[in-house]
């Protein structure tokens, strides 16, 4: 197991994401992190060269980084290539965090030889993202340390009937599949869905939107309202 690993047990890791571009988008970003240091979390997910570079100075919190790319289809990757992987290392980030699902890159590898080759690349923690069953035992299989139901429902394979809630059967077929550390990770909004993740096998869980996201946060609640309207 990596050396993270028990750091992580039964732990909140917190996805600190800004999505604006504001002048203030670091300083907000450094007030969530500190937040959420404050709050008891095991560890932080970070996006991005510069703002790991930047986070890395504000805490000794285990980072969990990776850099935002795009496939042909225009859907997000993350972490596009290998020179991307270095870079985070680097700049500071303890574990990089890759796309191993079996889309295609740009490069023309699928996430699984991707992942493959920069395992036998880079000694240290690799997190892998996956979607579905199958891709997070293959992870498995060329070397994850950890594996994250991150992209569950937003592939074209995995596509979500309720994207408020998260994949509790992936959750619980990877956690009893595996050896290595399942992170529950996408569509988590409350401290049930939290707590309910964990009693499905989970090693921690990652928090994003719920968190640090305030906008998406006030759109949750107002979307929540909306059957009152109808009674009348």
């Amino acid at each position: 197991m990596s050396e993270f690993g028990e750091q992580f047990r039964q732990g909140i890791i917190v996805s600190c994401h800004i999505a604006t571009e504001e002048e203030s988008k670091l300083e907000i970003l450094k007030y969530f992190v500190k937040a959420a240091e404050r709050g008891g979390a095991k560890a932080l997910r970070i996006e991005g060269l510069g703002n790991v570079t930047e986070i890395r100075k504000l805490t000794r919190l285990p980072l969990v980084c990776f850099i935002k790319g795009v496939y042909p289809d225009g859907s997000e990757l993350i972490t596009p290539n290998y020179d991307d992987i270095e870079s985070l290392f680097s700049a500071g980030a303890d574990i990089v965090a890759i796309d191993a699902t079996k889309r295609k890159r740009p490069v023309g590898d699928d996430g699984f030889l991707f992942f493959e080759e920069a395992r036998n690349r880079f000694s240290k923690p690799l997190w892998a993202d996956v979607a579905a069953f199958r891709e997070g035992v293959r992870a498995a299989e060329v070397g994850a340390n950890f594996i994250a139901t991150t992209l569950a429902g937003h592939t074209a394979t995995s596509a979500a009937s309720d994207y408020r809630t998260p994949d509790y059967e992936l959750i619980h077929e990877l956690s009893a599949s595996l050896t290595i550390p399942v992170i529950a990770e996408g569509r988590i909004w409350t401290t049930d869905e939290a707590v309910r993740a964990l009693s499905c096998g989970a090693y921690a869980v990652v928090v994003g939107s719920a968190i640090t996201r305030p906008d998406v946060i006030t759109k949750v609640f107002v979307e929540s309202f909306k059957h009152l309207d109808a009674r009348g």
